[in-house]
């Protein structure tokens, strides 16, 4: 009896021992077939917070991150948009003149004939949300607040973790989310008053271009945003602005 036991207990150590061989040959395997999926390249130079110059075997490409989009810093139509150079400068400090990886999704290029990738900055063990938060640079930009999420068919295969990314962000007002908080809270003091130095009468241009000052107690006058301020209606009316009739 004691030998059939210490034969059974020898039998399974080896199946135990045989488990834990094939889990690190799987685990192996994935991380080999994950690596191969990816590509090797050096950042070059960074254009915005969301696209970089990159080598890939001496050869340029201009990429796009996939699922990002940073606020807009050198548009050929469009205006600085606030947080946006911050983007670019955190995007230039963490990536340019380093190594990283690339990965595509389905589509691989935009109507531009960008690359479009995620990017890696070591190369993950698996696609996990761990790896995602600690090693991919676009789920970076998300955590702290210097873009938001960009979901564009059919290049959706980390959207879902992108946006709780961003939820987490947004949350805890890190980045562009606290400044859109500040903004909308100077936004509600200008509204609600007094002025900055004690005013109570506003004074705003509506949409025909008209000059119209609003007293407390007015129809309008809890609604009305202020592109002035005055003390008394005789300064509004020197100024141009001419009394609500409401």
């Amino acid at each position: 009896e004691a030998n059939f036991v210490k034969a059974a207990f020898r039998k399974c150590t080896a199946l135990v021992f045989i488990l834990i061989i094939l889990a690190a040959a799987a685990g192996c395997q994935d991380s080999e077939e994950n690596s191969s999926k990816l590509i090797k390249a050096y950042v070059d130079r960074v254009v915005d917070g969301d696209t970089i110059i990159v080598k890939i075997n001496n050869r340029e490409e201009r990429v796009r991150m996939i699922g990002v989009n940073t606020p807009e810093t050198h548009h050929p139509t469009k205006p600085v948009e606030p947080y946006g150079p911050e983007a670019e400068k955190f995007t230039r400090s963490q990536l340019e003149g380093r190594q990283v990886w690339l990965e595509k999704d389905v589509q691989e290029r935009d109507k531009y004939k960008r690359m479009l990738a995620y990017i890696w900055m070591q190369q993950p063990l698996n696609n996990n949300e761990v790896e995602i938060r600690k090693k991919m640079f676009n789920a970076q930009l998300l955590l702290d607040g210097y873009a938001q999420v960009m979901t564009v068919p059919p290049n959706v295969k980390y959207a879902e973790v992108f946006v709780k990314l961003q939820k987490e962000a947004r949350e805890n007002k890190r980045g562009l989310w606290g400044i859109a908080d500040e903004k909308q809270s100077q936004n509600l003091s200008r509204k609600n008053g007094p002025g900055p130095n004690g005013e109570t009468i506003k004074g705003n241009i509506n949409s025909r271009g008209e000059k119209i000052y609003h007293v407390p107690g007015g129809k309008y006058y809890e609604q009305t945003v202020p592109e002035e301020w005055f003390f008394t209606e005789e300064e509004a009316q020197k100024a141009g602005y001419r009394k609500s009739t409401m």
